[in-house]
């Protein structure tokens, strides 16, 4: 290669030495795959090679600076993920955490991220510990930090408080939190405590009860319907309402877990009866042998499963 075909890419010196991962081996990976001259001179990289291999090459880098700048890890799996989106030129499907990509663990896992990827609307229906609502915020998460979608939404029935949140103490976001701390949760493992407050500080993170979606259009959105399962059927009917252009959605719950007085009356189930097989539509089901919490968690839930088939 020629070392006068070159381009600096001007970068923060923290964001730079990331890319260029530890002795030098993540520069090594774009450089085999690219066949470039990446070095860092000070000040950001630089990049040297024919014009289409700096291109990709620089593709790659830009990618890699976005995480970067967030404070998110950069690791050898996300340089190929990387490179192999600036060859393909389209956005990777899987979804990242700021320690690395997301992999499922159980097939049932697999096809639900790839219903995600594939499909405006998505029902993840299954017990606790699968990773349903996990696996949906990562999704989410990802088409934001992509530009994809410019807010993620995620809202859930607060059926303690039987949606009455005006008799709980401080602000909407005060009140909201206690029913949201499994998403907070996920979502701090995923986007890193200081990236996620300052999203939500810019409202491209909003929380909201099922009460608060009515009479609203969500557009360019990525909306999580959280613990499903406690919605009625004319909340479900309002909330899958609301999806605007642009936007894409993903409801998770479980079935056999309805807290509502009238279990007859969740709107999950209905929804899934009626909407399964309609286009643009996928549902993922889960079971026991999905559990990726601790294992005794996967025989907890067969054993009261075995219970409820016995009281029937």
């Amino acid at each position: 290669m020629k070392r006068d075909r070159a381009e600096f890419l001007t970068l923060p010196d923290d964001v730079a030495r990331a890319i260029a991962g530890p002795a030098g081996r993540h520069a090594a990976l774009i450089e085999s795959a690219f066949k470039v001259l990446v070095e860092t001179p000070g000040g950001g990289l630089s990049i040297n090679g024919d014009i289409a291999a700096r291109r990709a090459a620089r593709t790659t880098i830009e990618t890699l600076a976005a995480r970067a700048t967030e404070g998110l890890e950069i690791a050898p799996n996300d340089v190929r993920v990387a490179i192999d989106q600036a060859r393909s030129g389209v956005p990777a499907a899987a979804p990242t955490t700021r320690r690395g990509h997301v992999a499922a663990k159980t097939p049932a896992q697999a096809g639900y991220l790839d219903a995600l990827a594939n499909n405006d609307l998505v029902f993840g229906l299954g017990p606790a510990g699968t990773g349903k609502t996990f696996l949906a915020v990562a999704h989410g998460a990802n088409l934001l930090r992509a530009g994809a979608v410019d807010r993620l939404v995620v809202t859930r029935p607060a059926v303690e408080a039987g949606e009455r949140l005006g008799f709980l103490p401080g602000d909407l976001n005060e009140k909201v939190d206690p029913y949201m701390a499994p998403v907070w949760e996920a979502m701090t493992a995923i986007l890193g405590p200081e990236a996620m407050r300052k999203r939500r500080e810019r409202g491209e993170i909003e929380v909201a009860p099922i009460a608060f979606m009515r009479g609203r259009t969500l557009s360019d959105a990525f909306v999580i319907v959280d613990e499903a399962q406690n919605t009625t059927r004319l909340q479900m009917k309002m909330v899958l309402t609301r999806l605007g252009e642009g936007s894409r959605m993903a409801v998770t719950g479980d079935p056999s877990q309805v807290d509502l007085i009238n279990r007859n009356d969740s709107g999950l189930a209905h929804a899934v009866a009626i909407l399964e097989g309609v286009e643009g539509v996928a549902v993922s089901r889960f079971s026991t042998a999905d559990v990726v919490r601790h294992a005794l968690v996967g025989r907890i839930v067969a054993a009261y499963d075995a219970d409820a088939a016995r009281q029937s």
